[in-house]
């Protein structure tokens, strides 16, 4: 998954997103969107691992890694992928939302 593309396509649907990559080969990465005033999520790569964590009033909610982390991501790409506009989203887990999608 290209977390830069990810960034660009969640910022066109009117979320607040941004990726930057380091090291001379780009092989990490730091991922982040806000999800609404005070939600916020960073998915990071490194040559350490991967970790995902989400947070909520400068508050760690989650912190997750490896295969979890990436599992988080993918969800979070779904949002892009099924067009949810950040109001739908606001205060909601993206298995939530997502779920509800899939029911209807």
């Amino acid at each position: 998954m290209d977390l830069q593309a990810l960034a660009i396509a969640l910022e066109n649907q009117g979320y607040l997103a941004s990726c930057y990559t380091c090291g001379g080969q780009m092989n990490s990465a730091s991922f982040m969107v806000g999800l609404g005033e005070t939600h916020l999520i960073r998915f990071l790569v490194s040559d350490y691992g991967i970790t995902w964590t989400e947070m909520r009033d400068d508050r760690e909610l989650m912190k997750l890694e490896g295969a979890e982390a990436i599992s988080q991501l993918q969800e979070l790409a779904n949002l892009n992928k099924y067009q949810i506009p950040p109001a739908e989203f606001i205060d909601k887990k993206p298995s939530s939302v997502l779920q509800r999608l899939e029911t209807v």
